[in-house]
């Protein structure tokens, strides 16, 4: 049986941003086809921590997905990062799933424990504690993307889909 995959990735949020890319991975995936999974995107979440929460949460209502994977950007970084965990103000959530084993076999992705302070980890949080009140058993990570250009963007999709692969097999 297919697993149901949630994909999310954010809109831009300065003026001079021509696109954001964890959407530009989104969009890149899509192309793929990839038929093993039922991949569904909410892609262009805004970028405000309630907004995306929602839309995210409505999601996830609606598609029941076995797994979800949150993308944001983070223009600094040069490859992928899968975030560890998130903080609300003295509260810590972590992913259930074995990152270690989730990115071996990659060529270029590090774990992180840097979720940044911005939407990103105010969305990530949002779904852990969600999942956790609501004792679903989905499992959920977040993903910084650096951003995707003609050198990078290769190896950049062939980690990515072997993280959605390896979350499918879990």
């Amino acid at each position: 049986m297919k697993k149901r995959i949630l994909l999310t990735s954010f809109d831009t949020w300065l003026s001079d941003q021509q696109s954001n890319s964890s959407d530009d991975l989104l969009l890149e995936v899509a192309k793929l086809n990839l038929l093993a999974h039922n991949l569904t995107f909410l892609r262009q979440l805004p970028v405000d921590v309630q907004l995306a929460s929602e839309c995210v949460i409505k999601k996830i209502n609606e598609f029941q997905p076995d797994c979800i994977i949150c993308c944001g950007m983070a223009a600094k970084r040069m490859q992928l990062s899968v975030e560890v965990c998130a903080g609300c103000a003295e509260s810590v959530l972590h992913t259930e799933v074995d990152l270690e084993q989730l990115i071996s076999g990659a060529t270029a992705i590090e774990i992180s424990h840097d979720c940044g302070k911005f939407v990103c980890e105010g969305l990530y949080y949002s779904v852990l504690d969600y999942l956790r009140q609501r004792q679903l058993t989905t499992r959920c990570i977040f993903v910084h993307v650096p951003v995707l250009n003609q050198e990078n963007l290769v190896g950049i999709m062939a980690d990515f889909v072997l993280i959605i692969n390896k979350l499918a097999l879990s």
